[in-house]
């Protein structure tokens, strides 16, 4: 289930949306500012953010700032009274992917949600990234700051599923199913190969690890 971050200062409003969010099947997250929205998204995994310009402690142009100089690509949606050109366009230069001026037609926002994530999964399809760490699938290099590592095939696919999908747990049954196929005959220890490989590419990175869930399999969290 995808899951959306409201965050909106007027506590009916923001709890309008996140009922015709859910719905129309989203999983919401909501906050009430900036700051808390800051809290979610270090414990979260969100794939779309609705956010509103005028709030307390941190304004929607402070949050989308700080999220794009922090490398997260999150697709964004604004919602604000504010409908003069000059708010639009301070909105869209600093990382806005869309706008709408309140009222809104909620069927609509639902309409626009859902475009702006098919658009999203094009991008990420062929290319991932955590915090500023980036994988490009086509290339299989993870790239961070000024160094760059291409990978073997297997490895990088491993690691690109696990970064898709921070905190949620993959068993070795999984990841050996879909990254090797159904018909390996490999055992699934391959899994813990590879695994302690990518540990050690990766042990000085900044912005993820990976975690063995004891009994279970691994997950990617982020740092």
């Amino acid at each position: 289930m995808l899951t959306v971050l409201i965050i909106e200062d007027d506590q009916k409003l923001r709890q309008l949306f996140c009922t015709v969010l859910s719905k129309n099947g989203y999983h919401t997250l909501q906050a009430g500012d900036g700051l808390e929205a800051w809290n979610i998204l270090e414990r979260d995994y969100v794939d779309l953010i609705i956010s509103d310009i005028m709030m307390p402690n941190m304004d929607g142009y402070e949050f989308i700032k700080s999220i794009r100089e922090r490398n997260f690509d999150i697709p964004v949606l604004m919602i604000t009274a504010k409908d003069d050109f000059s708010s639009k366009k301070q909105g869209f230069s600093l990382g806005t992917d869309d706008y709408m001026v309140k009222p809104v037609d909620v069927n609509e926002m639902v309409l626009r949600v859902g475009a702006l994530l098919r658009r999203a999964k094009v991008v990420h399809d062929r290319r991932e990234a955590i915090g500023s760490t980036v994988l490009d699938y086509d290339s299989l290099t993870v790239s961070s700051g000024e160094t760059s590592v291409v990978l073997p095939q297997k490895e990088f696919f491993l690691l690109f599923k696990l970064v898709s999908y921070p905190n949620k747990i993959f068993t070795r049954r999984q990841l050996m199913d879909e990254i090797w196929g159904i018909d390996s005959e490999s055992d699934t220890q391959t899994i813990d190969v590879h695994i302690n490989r990518l540990r050690r590419h990766f042990s000085d990175n900044p912005d993820f690890e990976i975690v063995t869930i004891r009994g279970l399999g691994y997950k990617v969290v982020k740092k």
